[in-house]
């Protein structure tokens, strides 16, 4: 699967459903994993990488759909929730939105409508330039980046140098560039400046995700995306 195809992971406590929006859904380009329950799609979730939108039931058995997307949300998870719901007074679809949700969608619904509003919060996710890699997110807008939907705490220049690897990931970035673009230091000012940050962006990052910040002997550094 190409890390470009976005990943939705269905939330609902009837089978027939789930399977049917899991084959439409697959059908029209999407990849896709489903749960019966809050808890069964938070395990998902953890083990998932890079998940661009939950569709989610508000009826669930155990814990409620609100309820998960809470917990998605303080956990950091800034992925796309659609609420798909027979419950649909306005109060509750207001209580929803609250929560974080881009949409919500009574049922029964159309399948067409669902893939026009699917399409949509995807696209207004996408319009605000977020960048991805693998499971690794980072979001400009929001200054914010993820593993898997866990927040990474990064500071400003951090931030700053990841951001300009991942737009130019597969280009090696020679010091004095990363000088330039990051710190707007258009000369050298003989430290080890950028070398102490990719350092340290590595430890933030993670064994895993650091191996993805290559070091090219003599020339610089480069962002890799997985294979």
């Amino acid at each position: 699967m190409s890390d470009n195809r976005s990943r939705l992971l269905i939330v609902d406590d009837d089978p027939r459903l789930r399977r049917s929006l899991v084959q439409g859904l697959t059908e029209a380009g999407y990849d896709c994993v489903d749960a019966g329950s809050a808890e069964e799609a938070a395990a998902l979730a953890a083990s998932t990488p890079g998940i661009d939108l939950y569709l989610v039931d508000v009826m669930l058995p155990g814990a409620s759909g609100w309820d998960f997307v809470a917990a998605r949300r303080a956990q950091g998870d800034s992925a796309g929730i659609l609420f798909l719901t027979a419950r649909d007074a306005v109060d509750e679809r207001v209580h929803g939105l609250a929560l974080g949700a881009d949409d919500y969608l009574i049922k029964p619904f159309d399948f067409s409508e669902l893939l026009a509003r699917v399409a949509a919060v995807l696209r207004r996710r996408a319009s605000t330039g977020r960048l991805r890699s693998g499971e690794l997110v980072l979001d400009p807008l929001e200054r914010r980046v993820e593993s898997a939907g866990r927040r990474l705490e990064l500071s400003p220049r951090e931030f700053e140098l990841l951001h300009t690897l991942l737009k130019g990931r597969g280009h090696t970035f020679t010091r004095s560039e990363l000088l330039r673009r990051v710190w707007d230091i258009d000369f050298d000012p003989g430290t080890n400046t950028v070398d102490v940050h990719v350092a340290r962006l590595r430890r933030r990052l993670g064994s895993e995700l650091a191996k993805r910040l290559r070091t090219v002997v003599g020339e610089g550094y480069r962002w890799e995306d997985p294979a």
